[in-house]
């Protein structure tokens, strides 16, 4: 299959009737459905996960290898107690 082609599935949601009323204003102003709406939040509420869990892998990766942070290599004990 081809990058950006997806097959589309259906979901079925309960939501009370108040939600429903609000919701198909709030989809009315945008010029889309409700389905539209919760099909383009859903995107990015996914987006917006995977973009965490890239964000925290790689610090993790960061974290293991560890860092430079300048400085000299740590003195033996020898040197350390010198006078």
């Amino acid at each position: 299959m081809p990058r950006g082609c997806s097959i589309k599935q259906n979901v079925t949601i309960s939501l009370d009737r108040q939600t429903i009323r609000k919701a198909k204003i709030v989809a009315a102003r945008r010029e889309t459905s409700i389905s539209g709406l919760l099909a383009q939040q859903l995107e990015i509420l996914v987006g917006e996960e995977e973009a965490y869990e890239r964000a925290e892998r790689q610090a993790v990766e960061l974290l293991d290898k560890g860092f430079h942070l300048g400085g000299a290599a740590p003195a033996c004990r020898e040197e350390l107690h010198e006078r």
